[in-house]
């Protein structure tokens, strides 16, 4: 079965502190296009877990509806997983943070899935401030459903069918940060200096840490004028049933300094601005970094590094009380104390 990895690891391979190898971390082989932007984040989160040592048990991983939202299974293996309906993954995992608050959580979720249908509970798991790492693949489309524009996409853009966008499209970190998200983060898939980090900066933070990682889509960022554009085979398909295609196309990847904006060509021939937040930026200075936003966006450029972080936040089962054991490990003297105990509670309340 070819969706099977091999299981044979180079007998010296690196060990992390746990003594387990980079192979502990891995998952099935991807069935997303060829180059797309969203592997490169799983590797990424592969590494990051490796190098912080993470037991990949400990370790919940849950995603909604979409390509990025298959991603979980195609890294760590050996973690708990649940893929939900389509925008509903923050309710999911906020049941499941308050259930058991001893596991790492880790949210994938696309910008349809977060930015379209689920932007409701994306939006209140937020103001909660649920403690677990939310990842956003972004790439501004539909992949599963031909590319139309997502809730995201930029003002201007042009979808694969060539009509024109014409609304603006939503900030997913300015959102955050207004919201009270207590870390924010953003980047690009093909940055890895970069994006490794930041995970692992995330996955390390008590409270809830937003990272927008823009993520190209090699399908459907392609030139309708070009010969090998998807559009124009499928004009010039004499076959007797409809055929789509996926071509292979290489990964774009990047690296670039604080000090310059780097401009990266996509698979369709158009750029995009990457400029990284200088050192000496203040991330614990919300107004700033909002005013950043506005200033790059007006530049048609995208912000990338660590936006926003509240060190001083108070995460969600803090905030409520909620107890420290799971509640599958409560006993029954701990879930019954007695009448006496009962009896101070409802006096508490009249």
């Amino acid at each position: 079965m070819s969706y099977i990895k091999p299981k044979f690891e180079h007998p010296r391979a690196p060990k992390n502190a746990l003594g387990y190898s980079r192979k502990e971390y891995e998952g099935s082989l991807s069935t997303l296009c060829a180059g797309c932007g969203h592997d490169s984040i799983s590797a990424a989160i592969v590494d990051a877990c490796f190098e912080l040592s993470i037991e990949p048990h400990r370790v919940a991983k849950l995603s909604g509806i979409g390509c990025s939202s298959k991603t979980p299974a195609y890294f760590l293996n050996n973690s708990h997983g649940f893929n939900s309906v389509h925008g509903r993954m923050p309710s999911v995992a906020t049941g499941a943070n308050l259930a058991n608050r001893d596991l790492v959580y880790l949210g994938v979720s696309g910008d349809g899935d977060s930015a379209s249908i689920g932007f409701g509970q994306f939006a209140h798991v937020i103001r909660r401030n649920l403690n677990m790492t939310y990842i956003v693949m972004n790439n501004g489309c539909y992949g599963l459903t031909k590319g139309q524009d997502s809730a995201t996409a930029d003002h201007g853009s042009v979808s694969k069918a060539g009509s024109v966008n014409n609304f603006e499209g939503i900030d997913m970190c300015a959102i955050a940060i207004e919201l009270g998200a207590t870390f924010v983060a953003q980047s690009f898939s093909g940055d890895k200096n970069q994006l490794i980090p930041l995970i692992k900066a995330a996955l390390s933070h008590s409270g809830f840490s937003l990272i927008n990682v823009v993520s190209p889509c090699v399908t459907f960022n392609n030139n309708p004028g070009s010969t090998k554009s998807y559009d124009y085979v499928r004009e010039h398909n004499e076959a007797l049933s409809s055929l789509d295609f996926v071509p292979v196309k290489e990964e774009i990847t990047t690296e670039y300094d604080e000090i310059s904006v780097k401009m990266v060509e996509m698979h369709d021939g158009t750029f995009i601005k990457l400029n990284k937040l200088h050192q000496g930026f203040d991330p614990q200075d919300k107004l700033s970094i909002i005013n950043a936003l506005q200033v790059a966006r007006q530049k048609d450029e995208i912000l990338t590094g660590l936006l926003y972080l509240d060190t001083e936040s108070v995460e969600l089962n803090d905030l409520i009380g909620t107890v420290n054991k799971p509640l599958n490990s409560l006993t029954e003297k701990e879930l019954c104390p007695g009448s006496e105990v009962l009896e101070k509670i409802n006096a508490g309340l009249r």
